[in-house]
């Protein structure tokens, strides 16, 4: 058996250099020995001019079979012999507005399995596809990750056509453009890059399309595969491609001069390049009077340092810098840990992997269980672990603090990563002290400084510090102000907004 599945795939490999021939049999033939075992595959044979035989091959369950009966295969039954003279002829009698040529095996096999109806006629060479590809997917909802007070409410689906559609509507111009790839051995997977021409960077499309076409895979089941693939520094723990669901957030980057990645399958799109400052922005910023943006972009700094840092500061403080805390406040602490047999450091490992823990179940069990288990982990856990005196009330607070602040960040990714970097960081203050913090949080602004993604720094526009930048990372200017579009992003066309203003800036 393993010996005839070997031979079959050498013959399939063979025969799909050669070229659609005249000679029908010949053709289905061949097509019969590549399609062996695929029971989806439906080839229909039928007769045309009365006495000519012709085959349309399609996927089962993935094209609109009325419409392929009553535009296609019902006109070319009832043409006459002079729509037959050649395949331009016949092609052109068709009833339907996306339809085209081709002329080798795999072509063929290719828009089949993409699943396009493909047509053959006996006598001449080629076969004609017709766009009638229709398959069940889910409505436009909207998106689970980033919901937003004030916003659309659409988000992108698992359908690259919708999805390529919901942006096209945000930006009514032929100068957004789409080059579409086709990625992975045996899933085929449709990864098409998305950008404005005249804003866009040239070398960033350039790079990101070089990279997306040296991907060497057997299959991309998400578009993290595409991520790991294209980003630049693979053992970096911060993303390099900022991900979204949301339609309005992919249409702002393309006006920005980036780049959107969309893959087929799935709703998640990319968008490079990236820098720290961008996952840090949510859509909402800009849907709120820019006072109010401002201040939320602040809170969320701060709360990003206190997901980072604040187990490390407890245990290092209680660990070795016991004259930090008020005397006050210090005989609380130790009032409260005299029962507790760890010491802090262990203390805070017990109750950051319990809540990690804790928040990956909550995510894995269905809706209806894993919104029970949060609560019963925050809760009843909590509570019975102080009582049982196996940690701090104190240590819960700061577990408690840290989590809800991660929970601020609004690309998941980013909070994933503080997640990681939070362990490390309370080994070496458990160890050293403030001194391992401090030296922690050095190797981390050191990395991040020399961190690129496509070519940008990844701390634009603070490292190195662009004044124009600045209005739309420690602030969100008023719109008004911010005329010209991110300099590290985009190229050629800068001026955003104010094209009637004597004033360029």
């Amino acid at each position: 058996m393993k010996g005839a599945i070997s031979e079959q795939s050498q013959l399939s490999d063979a025969a799909m250099k050669a070229k659609l021939s005249g000679n029908l049999e010949e053709n289905v033939r061949v097509l019969g020995t590549i399609f062996f075992g695929c029971e989806d595959v439906i080839t229909h044979d039928f007769s045309v001019d009365g006495q000519r035989k012709a085959v349309t091959v399609y996927l089962k369950g993935m094209i609109n079979t009325e419409l392929l009966d009553r535009q296609v295969l019902s006109i070319l039954k009832s043409a006459d012999s002079s729509t037959f003279e050649s395949l331009q002829v016949a092609r052109e009698k068709l009833s339907v507005s996306d339809s085209r040529q081709i002329g080798t095996i795999e072509q063929f096999v290719r828009e089949v399995m993409g699943a396009s109806p493909v047509i053959m006629i006996d006598s001449l060479e080629g076969a004609i596809v017709v766009g009638l590809t229709q398959y069940d997917k889910r409505s436009i909802e909207e998106p689970q990750a980033e919901s937003v007070v004030r916003g659309s409410r659409d988000g992108f689906i698992e359908s690259m056509t919708v999805n390529t559609s919901l942006i096209r509507r945000r930006l009514r111009t032929p100068a957004l453009k789409f080059v579409s790839f086709k990625v992975g051995r045996y899933s085929e997977t449709t990864v098409r890059i998305g950008y404005i021409d005249g804003i866009a960077k040239p070398e960033v499309i350039a790079e990101v399309s070089d990279k997306i076409s040296q991907i060497d895979i057997d299959g991309v089941p998400e578009s993290a595969t595409i991520e790991e693939w294209i980003e630049d520094d693979n053992y970096s723990p911060f993303p390099q491609l900022q991900s979204t669901e949301r339609p309005d957030v992919a249409s702002s980057a393309l006006l920005e001069g980036r780049v959107v990645i969309l893959t087929d399958n799935t709703p998640i799109v990319l968008i490079a390049p990236t820098t720290f400052w961008s996952l840090m922005q949510s859509s909402e910023d800009y849907y709120e009077r820019f006072l109010i943006g401002t201040l939320i972009r602040w809170l969320r700094y701060l709360f990003f340092v206190v997901a980072l840092l604040a187990p490390s500061v407890y245990v290092a403080i209680l660990t070795f810098h016991h004259e930090m805390v008020p005397t006050t406040l210090l005989l609380r602490i130790a009032k409260s840990r005299e029962e507790i047999p760890f010491p802090a450091w262990m203390e805070a490992f017990i109750m950051e992997i319990t809540f990690e823990a804790l928040r990956e179940a909550g995510v894995r069990l269905p809706k209806q269980i894993g919104s029970a288990v949060s609560i019963v982990g925050a809760l009843v856990i909590g509570q019975a672990a102080i009582q049982a005196g196996i940690v701090s009330a104190p240590m819960v607070m700061i577990v408690a603090i840290t989590g809800i602040s991660s929970f601020m960040l609004p690309q998941y990714s980013m909070s994933v990563s503080l997640r990681m970097l939070r362990f490390p960081i309370m080994i070496l203050s458990a160890i050293v002290g403030l001194y391992g913090l401090i030296i922690c949080v050095i190797v981390i602004i050191s990395h991040l400084c020399i961190l690129r993604s496509f070519g940008v720094p990844y701390l634009s526009p603070i490292a190195p510090i662009t004044a124009n930048g600045l209005k739309d990372t420690l602030i969100r200017a008023p719109l008004k102000k911010m005329k010209r579009r991110p300099a590290f992003f985009a190229k050629g066309d800068l001026i955003r907004n104010g094209r009637r203003s004597d004033d360029p800036t």
